[in-house]
């Protein structure tokens, strides 16, 4: 492994700069450690989970009102999968860190928002409920509504 000092290694070879870090905390050479650069990397992996968290949600949501509002047969079944597919990837993101669901609960009203606003502009002819009807957590993350 090549050593690199704290701000060149991070400021040019991330990856190197993880390495260093890592082999620093296995051997508990603490002192050695660049502490506001790796708690800046944590902090950017939970933003990193809570955007995917949002985005996948947004997805979800969008689809779901798609598969259940838009007269559209022939698109159903793509839908249908990619709800599949936001479902199983927000359920290993919380089981990965079941802490999310508290964050998941606290964006789910404005990703609805945000997504019958979407589905409303794309196909303006659609009805869509105003109000929240897909159920708690569990239920936007297992049944089927159509």
């Amino acid at each position: 492994m090549v050593e690199i000092t704290h701000s060149r290694s991070y400021e040019q070879d991330l990856m190197a700069w993880y390495e260093d870090t890592i082999a620093k905390l296995k051997t508990g050479n603490f002192n050695d450690i660049n502490i506001d650069k790796l708690v800046e990397e944590i902090e950017g992996l939970a933003g990193r989970d809570r955007r995917e968290l949002k985005s996948r949600l947004r997805v979800l949501l969008a689809h779901l009102l798609k598969r259940v509002y838009v007269n559209s047969p022939d698109d159903y079944r793509d839908w249908e999968i990619t709800i599949r597919e936001q479902r199983q990837q927000l359920l290993d993101l919380l089981e990965q860190s079941p802490s999310l669901r508290n964050y998941f609960a606290e964006i789910l009203p404005r990703c609805w928002n945000d997504a019958r606003i979407e589905i409303k502009e794309d196909y303006p002819q659609t009805e869509l409920p105003n109000k929240w009807i897909f159920g708690e957590i569990d239920a936007l993350l297992s049944e089927k509504f159509w």
